[in-house]
């Protein structure tokens, strides 16, 4: 059976720069499995395909996939599913609002109309877990404690769990590293799979990267589902350096040269109605597949 799929680089306006999605647009036939083994086969930080909504109200299903695992949500593979949906008038392109139907639950969706469409979606929830012992994450980082601001790393997720921490400058984030051995000495024990988002505040938002190991990513370019919960921690420490603190963005992805621009829109005192975060997509390339 032949499946289409489309490439798109997303948080970007520039080709080959971004995050990189496959996004199948209509996966109806393929097993669990045959998706998992595609993403796998596709090598990028996620994958995706869609299928016929199971929640009312949503235009579309979209599984998401890791190399390793199925995601419960994640930021740019519903950015850039959007586009696919809008761009291949699956979801009419003069739609302003829709959701999509995730594992998380229904995730909403707002198109900022210009001379090329911004795609927001509004994060889920914000679980904010316990803090982690900062000497133990610059030794796993390979960097010293002097790295780090004086404000304790700690766990947050809107789905997909994340280690947050803040250091002094961009040159520290630029020479964070971390494998698997470092995040488990971090993690001491716990047993979900854990990213790592190491970041520094600037004036424009922060300047970050992520390593996800155990996701089967060494490192991803834009985490669209780490910027809410970085939005809250960096409102919770006051790290928020921007005049207006309702709006910034996170640049991401710069050191491994694909710089990605994610936007962040606070709703409410500390984001009580929502942290939206939205950017740009650039189609790509598009392709069949013959399984």
């Amino acid at each position: 059976m032949p499946y289409r799929y489309r490439l798109v680089d997303v948080f970007t306006e520039t080709p080959l720069e971004g995050n990189p999605l496959a996004v199948f647009p209509d996966a109806r036939g393929l097993a669990d499995a045959t998706m998992q083994k595609i993403a796998k086969e596709m090598n990028l930080s996620e994958t995706t395909f869609v299928l016929p909504a199971t929640r009312p109200n949503c235009a579309a299903c979209v599984r998401i996939f890791t190399p390793a695992r199925e995601m419960l949500f994640a930021g740019h593979p519903t950015i850039g599913t959007s586009f696919v949906l809008l761009d291949e008038g699956i979801v009419p392109n003069t739609t302003a609002q829709f959701a999509l139907d995730e594992k998380i639950g229904a995730v909403p969706i707002r198109v900022e109309r210009g001379a090329r469409p911004r795609i927001w979606l509004t994060t889920p929830p914000i679980q904010i877990g316990g803090s982690y012992d900062r000497a133990v994450c610059a030794r796993a980082l390979g960097l010293e404690p002097s790295d780090l601001l004086d404000i304790p790393p700690e766990l947050a997720s809107a789905g997909n769990p994340l280690i947050f921490v803040p250091l002094r400058s961009k040159a520290a984030v630029d020479r964070a590293w971390i494998d698997l051995a470092g995040l488990r000495s971090i993690k001491n024990g716990q047993q979900d799979a854990t990213c790592v988002f190491v970041f520094t505040p600037t004036p424009d938002g922060a300047y970050s990267r992520m390593f996800a190991p155990e996701h089967g990513v060494v490192e991803d370019p834009a985490t669209g589902s780490a910027t809410g919960p970085l939005a809250a921690y960096m409102m919770r420490h006051k790290l928020v350096l921007s005049a207006d603190g309702t709006r910034f963005f996170s640049e991401q992805g710069t050191k491994m040269g694909r710089r990605s621009i994610l936007y962040v829109q606070v709703n409410g005192e500390q984001g009580v109605n929502g942290i939206d975060v939205g950017g740009y997509v650039t189609p790509l390339a598009e392709a069949t597949m013959k399984i």
